[in-house]
């Protein structure tokens, strides 16, 4: 019962928010019949709502029941106020993301209004190869987890993005030797977006970044600030665990 729950679950996304019954047996490949009657428990709980059009989307009780993961709960409240800052500064996208297994998790953005678009959302994963906090994120990960994202196709969003595993290779070592990363037009043509690590004493468990348009970006002047915002948050995570960066 449990895995045809989370089939249930696992068959939305962002672009395919809203799903009808048949919709849901067909991406499950589960009968008609069980998919109503797990929608309907998911309905109750509030794991799932059911529209006037008849179409479930993710329900609000599914939404408390994650935000109450402790990876990002306790960053993300610490972080909120340096990313606040930030954006004042700058006046654009700032980003906080940490690594699940061979991705990367946003869990929390702020999007200028009049900044380059992006194409991350709070929740959403993303490759590790290609952003500014994807590269700070593999640079630091332990050697298996950069070993197998090496092996794997490297997908390419742009005729810019590293997908030689010999220059990603390299790339992630001067990620480590400056302190901070800058993925220049990886993901889309227009945005640039520098990043840096957040730090406890077992190593980097965050990176957070500004992504900026190409034409305007000055990646040297922007590392100082997204570096010191770093620090800000490692010192606050640290003192929240009664450590010392």
């Amino acid at each position: 019962m449990t895995s045809k729950v989370l089939a249930l679950l696992d068959a939305f996304s962002p672009s395919t928010p809203a799903l009808t019954l048949s919709e849901l047996a067909r991406r499950t490949g589960m009968p008609l019949p069980t998919v109503y009657r797990r929608a309907a428990e998911l309905v109750a709980w509030g794991a799932l709502e059911r529209g006037d059009d008849g179409r479930y989307r993710i329900g609000l009780r599914l939404w408390e029941v994650g935000s109450l993961a402790p990876r990002g709960l306790g960053l993300r409240e610490l972080a909120l106020p340096v990313m606040e800052d930030l954006y004042e500064v700058t006046h654009e996208n700032v980003q906080l993301a940490v690594r699940q297994d061979l991705e990367l998790v946003f869990i929390e953005r702020i999007a200028g209004r009049h900044a380059v678009p992006v194409l991350t959302r709070v929740g959403g994963r993303f490759a590790l190869h290609a952003t500014g906090v994807g590269l700070v994120l593999l640079a630091h990960a332990p050697a298996e987890v950069q070993e197998q994202v090496l092996a794997a196709p490297l997908e390419r969003y742009t005729e810019l993005t590293i997908t030689d595993p010999k220059r990603l290779r390299r790339c992630l070592a001067e990620v480590r030797r400056a302190g901070y990363a800058v993925s220049d037009r990886q993901v889309t043509m227009d945005a640039l977006s520098v990043a840096a690590p957040i730090r406890v004493p077992e190593g980097v468990v965050a990176a957070i970044s500004l992504v900026v348009a190409h034409d305007r970006a000055d990646p040297v002047a922007l590392a100082p600030l997204v570096q010191a915002a770093g620090r800000v948050v490692s010192r606050a995570l640290n003192s929240s665990t009664g450590s010392a960066v």
